[in-house]
């Protein structure tokens, strides 16, 4: 076989392995919120915007200054990560602070640049 042929010649179906994966897949529910978590991480600028939360938190104006974009533009990336339970916000004052909800968003993004790296 060559290095690169992965493909599957076999008509063979492996029925205890099915049976078993069947019975361990989550509901379809929890695949329609897991694939909405990861379309909320595939964006650019909301990858950006919560590596930057992983190293400090921030406010609007910091964040918009670091990634030289408009307040309104960070406000509305902030809205859809708070709506995806992924950044969390404090108030001191007048400023709202931002950072990653909790140690599992820290977990992925950590994660997810290690496995990038790997080339």
């Amino acid at each position: 076989m060559a290095q690169d042929d992965f493909s599957c010649d076999c008509e063979v179906i492996h029925a205890e392995v099915v049976e078993r994966v069947r019975h361990e897949l989550p509901a379809d529910e929890e695949f329609t919120d897991l694939s909405a978590f990861f379309k909320i991480l595939g964006d650019y600028t909301r990858t950006k915007i919560l590596w930057a939360l992983y190293r400090q938190e921030m406010c609007v104006c910091d964040l918009a200054a670091l990634l030289n974009m408009t307040k309104s533009a960070i406000s509305h990336q902030l809205r859809l990560l708070r709506m995806a339970n992924l950044v969390k916000a404090r108030r001191e004052g007048k400023v709202i602070f931002y950072s990653l909800a909790d140690d599992h968003v820290q977990a992925i993004l950590k994660t997810g640049h290690e496995h990038v790296l790997e080339k």
